[in-house]
């Protein structure tokens, strides 16, 4: 099974079929999918300007997509790796039981689906990095004590 860098490397790949590389951006979401899968697929065709059911995209917008992608991807996994430097932190402190900030976290894990969508048309038109920031910033500030839903929606 790819990883997500094999399948972004398969999507850039002008040897391949349109067809594929589209294939190759689907199966990035089974790794990184924000809003879950179909809605997440459903923003990244909306904000690269081809149909979701478009099997033949042209490549640069395949490719613009999966930039976005990557981008929302990157601003996660600087999440994650503040989230153990933290957790490290906390365990050589002798402290063993997640915070509440850890139990947000816990319920994420793996970065899919970090906010649902029933209705994959309502996602924000914001790029997906602008969200996730906002998401993470109101995670955060919803720990101590302020609203969450601001950041979030003032990306949106």
């Amino acid at each position: 099974m790819a990883g997500f860098r094999a399948l972004a490397a398969q999507v850039r790949d002008p040897a391949r079929a349109p067809s594929q590389r589209r294939q190759a951006l689907r199966k990035c979401l089974e790794r990184f999918a924000p809003y879950g899968h179909r809605a997440t697929w459903q923003h990244l065709c909306a904000r690269a300007g081809f149909r979701p059911e478009d099997r033949t995209p042209e490549p640069v917008r395949l490719v613009a997509a999966l930039e976005e992608l990557e981008e929302a991807r990157a601003v996660w996994l600087t999440y994650e790796q503040e989230f153990a430097r933290r957790r490290r932190q906390q365990k050589h402190l002798g402290i063993r039981q997640p915070t509440a900030l850890d139990d947000w976290h816990r319920h994420t894990w793996g970065g899919r689906a970090l906010l649902r969508f029933d209705d994959p048309a309502s996602t924000p038109r914001a790029p997906l990095a602008v969200v996730l920031r906002g998401l993470i910033a109101g995670m955060e500030a919803s720990v101590s004590g302020a609203d969450t839903r601001a950041p979030v929606l003032a990306a949106s």
